[in-house]
Order: C-alpha cells, then structure tokens, then sequence
C-alpha cells in the first residue's frame, strides 16, 4: 500500500527521550489524529483508543525491551495518515529482536510478556519489523475504509 509517491494528509513526527512518561502524550496525539481523519465513516472513538493502546504499547516495548527506561536514547513516532490508511513507525536504537520468533503470551495467565506485542497485531492490521541501519523500525498499520 505503501508507495514513494503517495501524499499522506497527516504527517506528525515526535521525538521523545526513551522515557515512560511521555507514553500518554504520544498516545493521545495519535487518539486525536484519528478524531480529525477526513472521509472516515468508522467508528472515531474505537479507532482512537485502539491506535493509543498500540502506540503506547510499542512505545513502552521500545523503552523495556529495546534501549532500557533512563537512557539517553530518543524514541521517533512517525504517524501519517492516507486516503485509505493509517500508518505508524516507531524507531528506536535498542538491541532488537525477532517478531516472528515471540511466542503467544498465555492469556489464561498473563505475566506481560508478549503481551504488548499479541495487543497491537490485533489491533493492527499489518505489522512488520525490521532491523535497519540506523536501528530498530515497527512499523504498523490499519485500513480506514
């Protein structure tokens, strides 16, 4: 869907230090991104809780798992929202990991792990990650039909 030349009608980038307390902020910018999504018969107010909570979660995995709360890295947020699309990469400097290699969490008796991640590809309707260069890149997205 994605394609070098396609123009978003939102483009917002955040730079936040790799801290939790700036979880909540960068999830309700995402939350009322989708309260003001041109053309979108959906319901508003699920779409905007559902991408805070997906926000939020990659942002605290990226902070727990990737580079370690305290540090001085800085997390990016990338929200675009197209015609038909909503697009959200959060990069970070972290060790990384393999998505494909992370097991279901237990649902039955949830300790966290994996959690986060189960959250957002159900949230989500694609999500990819890559180790890049310049760090670690997840990238998720859900349709706005």
């Amino acid at each position: 869907m994605n394609g070098p030349n396609r123009q978003s009608e939102v483009s917002i980038d955040v730079v936040i230090p790799n801290q939790t307390r700036y979880l909540d902020l960068v999830g309700e910018i995402g939350e009322r991104v989708c309260s003001e999504i041109k053309d979108y018969s959906g319901d508003r107010v699920a779409l905007g809780y559902n991408l805070n909570l997906a926000i939020t979660e990659a942002i605290s995995n990226a902070i727990k798992y990737a580079s370690g709360p305290g540090s001085d890295k800085i997390i990016k947020v990338s929200i675009r929202v197209f015609e038909h699309e909503l697009s959200v990469t959060v990069r970070d400097k972290g060790q990384g990991f393999d998505l494909e290699s992370l097991p279901l969490p237990d649902l039955d008796n949830p300790t966290g792990a994996g959690l986060g991640l189960f959250l957002i590809r159900n949230i989500m309707d694609q999500v990819d990650y890559r180790r890049a260069p310049s760090g670690n890149v997840l990238e998720m997205r859900k349709g706005l039909r």
